[in-house]
């Protein structure tokens, strides 16, 4: 009797387990979505130069980068909704540093145009490490911290990059540096005997970089290609402030209150301020919010 059981229930399991391989609806699956291979562009640059997508392991690099970043649906809408506030001020920045537009695409695979924070202790829109940071200008104390400074930080980005393009000459293997470091780049391309980053064994990390930065700009320059609808009034409006100067110390509650904002709005605007009160003495641009509504 339990021998009939078993087979019978193994009988109804198997064809169940039949039937959902089978795809139903014309290919669609149970929510009515295809899912599909995103398209891959005929030809690709970056800063300019030539992707070699006739390389297998180029072409598949890409799209291992595209099919992440198509599915990631959330993540995605996101960053290009904070593009609208962002983009312009990275834009002017990189023009007026004279370094290619493309470049702004490192940042978006850095963070996501956000101010996170790596397991490594990288910070801000593009993720410099405490030393480099410090190397380049930015200050970080237990009050203030200039990586969260999109402006300050751009620049710096543009002084390592225009650094860094000067010793390879190359743009591509000039972003790829800017993921493992110049030092490591040099010695890679002298072992390996290389020249070009498409032809190099690097960490996983880096080796998917520039790739990224690729991806991004694929998509991000033709979003419903890839099915992503950004309305104008979805996008997130750069936000309007006036500057004023600031010599500690302060207290930041009051300081706000005295401007007619709080705290909260204070650091949305300036997420470089750490603490609640500044005790140093020195000069800081603060940015004053003109209004909270839209």
């Amino acid at each position: 009797m339990y021998k009939l059981i078993f087979t019978l229930f193994f009988y109804v399991v198997c064809s169940n387990l039949s039937t959902a391989q089978q795809p139903a609806n014309g290919g669609l699956n149970d929510v009515g979505q295809h899912i599909s291979a995103p398209p891959i562009p005929a030809e690709a640059t970056f800063c300019g130069e030539k992707v070699p997508l006739e390389y297998f392991d180029v072409r598949e690099s890409l799209m291992r980068e595209l099919n992440s970043l198509t599915y990631w649906h959330s993540s995605m809408i996101y960053t290009l909704q904070l593009a609208g506030r962002y983009m312009g001020t990275i834009e002017n920045l990189l023009k007026q540093y004279d370094v290619p537009d493309d470049l702004k695409y490192l940042c978006v695979a850095e963070s996501n145009l956000q101010n996170v924070v790596s397991p490594a202790k990288a910070a801000g829109f593009w993720q410099f490490l405490p030393g480099t940071a410090k190397e380049f200008g930015l200050e970080i104390t237990a009050e203030i911290d200039e990586r969260y400074n999109l402006e300050k930080a751009t620049k710096a980005a543009c002084e390592y990059l225009k650094l860094a393009y000067k010793k390879f000459g190359n743009w591509t293997l000039t972003a790829a540096s800017y993921n493992v470091g110049i030092a490591h780049m040099t010695n890679q391309l002298a072992v390996q005997k290389q020249k070009k980053y498409y032809d190099l064994h690097l960490n996983m990390e880096t080796m998917r970089y520039v790739y990224r930065a690729v991806a991004y700009k694929t998509l991000m320059t033709n979003p419903e290609k890839y099915g992503f609808y950004i309305s104008p009034k979805s996008k997130f409006e750069p936000l309007l402030y006036r500057e004023v100067t600031v010599k500690g110390p302060v207290d930041w509650i009051a300081f706000s209150e005295k401007n007619g904002t709080n705290y909260k709005v204070l650091k949305i605007f300036n997420p470089w301020i750490i603490t609640m009160k500044l005790s140093t003495t020195r000069t800081y641009k603060v940015k004053i919010p003109l209004k909270r509504t839209q």
